[in-house]
């Protein structure tokens, strides 16, 4: 690398040119928020420092009063965001405004270029709002200096998947934006344009946003308002400045407490899933001040990792300013507010589950797999968290809660029965139902990782256990059916005992130690076999995910269950009650099939494909 005196030139990393091909391409349907995502952008850099200067206040060179300031030069066609921030430095400026430091950001971005250019929502969840610059100016320039440094720096590009810095001179810290505007963007040179803009989306800026001689906006903290004073459109333009998204919040929360600790929050939740929900870091994106001065958003103490999908601002007068961020996560103050946040958001969850049941749907299709996470972590709040937790299950589309599902219980049900799995419309086309649905029994469809291991924590709920119909006996003669026509009660449809017997072992011989067992089943109605976990052995979807994350080697051998009705299994149990029956050659052949259609009906695939066809073949060239 050449010395960082002179002028170097860098290519984007590929994800920002992929981003920078969407921007060119209007993916947003109002360029106008460009100027927002400036002045924000603006924003977070004074917050910044003023933190930094907390305990180093010579950063601030004799100049605490943080401005942000708007410039447009019409002859030159130019518009220029200021501010006296933290300002960047070289490697900053490498970090920042060249790469975009993400796992997962080049599919992201590749599902937005190959069908989703039109959806603010997405690339809102994604959160880059200085490349949203290149919509309006052909050319855009940052002139920097990091507080505390000498040195200044420019950096240059017109997005076309370059950029240059060099050595600049700059009267101070803070950054500069230049954006060089297109022939199209001439209203952002208009006095009228830029007051509006402001005022609509900035006006809840705590720094004095300044167009010439006028403030635009009233540089009052939002959350330090009267709520009884703040518009619906001023709490979404806050929710879209400190969360960086361009969705509307799902639910506003401002509340403020009084008492050992104080405190005001404002929360959102989104009505689109951030794009890092499921990073591993598990960050939260909730902002901590202290008297109005930015701490950090990224404190691990102040809510659960479970609540991470939260978004918006908590300030408290009683937090030390001084605090270092490390110390901050283990006071004792802040794990009171963490308590009394969480209960607050759990409070608010619940009140919407009961009395919108159709829009709380709406936040559990997008975050009711996160915040299930609580019932493995958070011990002493599993009774109120269960009571807001939904299901899909098999009484249809509409989403139930545990109280509803027990409400339901057939004449004789003693256990919350349940089958997991990847897909819930995969598992709920699972033979292990079968015999479920002739009973008139309903089975909760579980589909989320999570759910395998908040049930090792929690077995039962309102006194009765949870069961999950893939593992153990099917426990269905004790319930009581209301069709007439039950295929279980039909005993002529049933083979011979002694030649079902005569079946079973011929089975169990032929598959060995592959099967821990063969028996008839009780759940099957339709299909001729299925597998299940023996009881006491791991559930089947528990043991797939363990050897998917590389937690367990190998799989338990499972008990293979036949169908005593189905026409296949009273055919071959006529077959082998025949002479010969121990050389039969088809028979053989069609213990393996049925081993692996079991296999395929779980969704994994045969044993050995290769057999598999040719066991196939022999059986439909024999059936020929």
């Amino acid at each position: 690398m050449n010395d960082t005196a002179t002028k170097q030139t860098f290519s984007f990393q590929t994800e920002v040119g992929q981003l920078l091909d969407i921007v060119a391409g209007s993916l947003y349907s109002n360029r106008e928020i460009f100027l927002r995502e400036l002045v924000s952008n603006a924003s977070d850099a004074c917050d910044k420092l003023r933190y930094e200067s907390l305990t180093n206040p010579k950063l601030l060179a004799g100049d605490s009063e943080f401005k942000i300031d708007i410039e447009v030069v019409k002859k030159a066609k130019t518009l220029t965001i200021a501010d006296n921030g933290i300002g960047m430095n070289h490697q900053d400026l490498l970090d920042t405004l060249g790469t975009i430091a993400r796992s997962g950001t080049s599919s992201f971005l590749e599902s937005l270029k190959d069908g989703e250019k039109g959806d603010v929502g997405l690339i809102g969840q994604f959160g880059v709002g200085f490349y949203s610059a290149f919509m309006v100016a052909e050319k855009v320039e940052v002139m920097t200096q990091k507080a505390g440094e000498k040195e200044a720096w420019l950096w240059t590009s017109d997005g076309k998947g370059e950029f240059s810095i060099e050595a600049a001179e700059r009267e101070g810290r803070g950054t500069t934006v230049t954006l060089h505007l297109k022939k199209d963007a001439k209203e952002f040179l208009e006095d009228a344009r830029i007051r509006h803009i402001i005022k609509t989306y900035s006006d809840h800026i705590g720094f004095p946003v300044r167009f010439g001689d006028d403030a635009l906006n009233e540089a009052s903290a939002l959350w330090t308002r009267q709520a009884k004073d703040i518009s619906a459109e001023q709490y979404t333009e806050f929710y879209h400045h400190t969360a960086h998204a361009f969705d509307e919040p799902w639910l506003t929360m401002h509340n403020r407490v009084e008492g050992m600790v104080s405190y005001t929050n404002l929360l959102y939740i989104p009505s689109t899933p951030p794009f890092d929900l499921f990073e591993p870091e598990r960050k939260s994106h909730v902002k901590l001040y202290v008297n109005r001065v930015f701490i950090t958003e990224d404190t691990k103490g102040l809510l659960p990792a479970w609540l991470r999908f939260l978004r918006g601002v908590v300030d408290s007068e009683d937090l030390s300013l001084n605090v270092s961020r490390e110390m901050l996560q283990t006071d004792p103050k802040l794990s009171k507010i963490r308590s009394g946040l969480t209960k607050k958001v759990i409070a608010e969850l619940k009140k919407k589950a009961t009395k919108a049941p159709d829009h709380f749907a709406e936040f559990w299709k997008n975050f009711g797999a996160v915040l299930k996470e609580g019932l493995v972590e958070e011990a002493a709040l599993r009774e109120k968290l269960l009571e807001i937790c939904r299901f899909t299950s098999t009484n249809g589309d509409e989403l139930t809660s545990l109280s509803g599902y027990v409400e339901r219980f057939a004449e004789g049900q003693e256990a919350i029965y349940y089958i997991a799995g990847d897909d819930a419309a995969k598992i709920a086309r699972s033979p292990h139902l079968e015999g479920f649905r002739a009973k008139g029994v309903e089975v909760l469809l579980f589909s989320d990782p999570v759910d395998e291991f908040w049930l090792q924590h929690i077995h039962d709920f309102d006194g009765k256990s949870f069961k999950s119909i893939t593992r153990g006996a099917a426990d269905l003669d004790s319930i009581k059916s209301d069709d007439k026509d039950d295929k279980d009660d039909d005993k002529d449809a049933k083979a011979d005992e002694p030649a079902l017997n005569g079946l079973i072992a011929a089975i169990k011989l032929e598959l060995g130690e592959t099967v821990k067992d063969v028996r008839p089943s009780k759940r099957l109605t339709d299909s001729p076999v299925c597998l299940i976990a023996d009881e006491g052995d791991m559930d089947v979807n528990l043991e797939r995910l363990l050897q998917r994350h590389g937690q367990l080697n190998s799989a338990m051998p499972r008990v293979l269950e036949i169908n005593p009705g189905h026409s296949i299994i009273k055919k071959l149990a006529e077959r082998a009650s025949g002479e010969g029956a121990a050389n039969d050659e088809l028979l053989k052949d069609a213990s393996h099939l049925l081993l692996d259609q079991a296999r395929i009906a779980d969704g994994e695939a045969p044993a050995d494909p290769v057999e598999f066809s040719r066991r196939l073949n022999a059986v439909i060239q024999g059936a020929l």
